[in-house]
């Protein structure tokens, strides 16, 4: 690997070790081999080198999805089987990947104090939507039309959100798949009725 590499795993230790806001430039230099020149050289700044590090990480931990349900579910594409399915692969994600996904959180709750690191990620979070769309549509990630994203690409990171937040806080008590397709089909029946 090439210093470019080193840092990008380095940093994406520190990540996980540290998160954002307690790793430091110094800190990623250490855990590469490499020196603080090549963090400006390869990727400009200590922040843009901590964000492809986070995304280089979600991406690795969403791929193991891939383009079917997490888990490998075959339920029908909009059928309540494939959503239960794919909810349920990605909360079994939540105490395989717990450090990464306390780095999300921090990256939720410390937005403020991450300013530069904040608009570079907000520009991610689109494709964040069109990767969660794709595992509940079935279309090949590249190909999810950008209505798609815009709507439920956006349902589903809201969803995906709240579980999160439950999950890290007391999994006893969280939302399990199974809740969760319970009370969308319930909210989808009552639609239906009064329509």
């Amino acid at each position: 690997m090439g210093h470019r590499e080193d840092l990008l795993e380095g940093a994406k230790r520190c990540l996980l070790e540290k998160g954002f806001v307690r790793t430091t430039a110094r800190e990623i230099v250490k855990e590469s081999g490499t020196n603080l020149a090549s963090i400006g050289y390869h990727y400009g700044s200590k922040d843009a080198l901590l964000v492809e590090a986070f995304l280089a990480l979600i991406e690795e931990m969403t791929g193991a999805f891939g383009d079917a349900p997490p888990g490998g579910g075959g339920g029908e594409v909009g059928s309540f089987e494939r959503f239960e399915e794919a909810w349920a692969g990605v909360i079994r994600s939540f105490p395989e990947s717990r450090s990464l996904w306390m780095l999300n959180l921090e990256v939720i709750t410390q937005g403020d104090r991450l300013a530069g690191v904040r608009e570079l990620l907000a520009k991610a979070q689109v494709e964040g939507r069109r990767g969660l769309a794709s595992i509940f549509t079935g279309v090949r990630e590249s190909a999810v039309p950008d209505d798609v994203v815009e709507a439920e690409g956006r349902f589903y990171s809201i969803l995906l959100n709240g579980l999160l937040v439950q999950w890290l806080f007391d999994p006893e008590t969280a939302t399990s798949a199974e809740q969760l397709t319970e009370g969308m089909r319930r909210v989808m029946a009552r639609a239906a009725s009064t329509s």
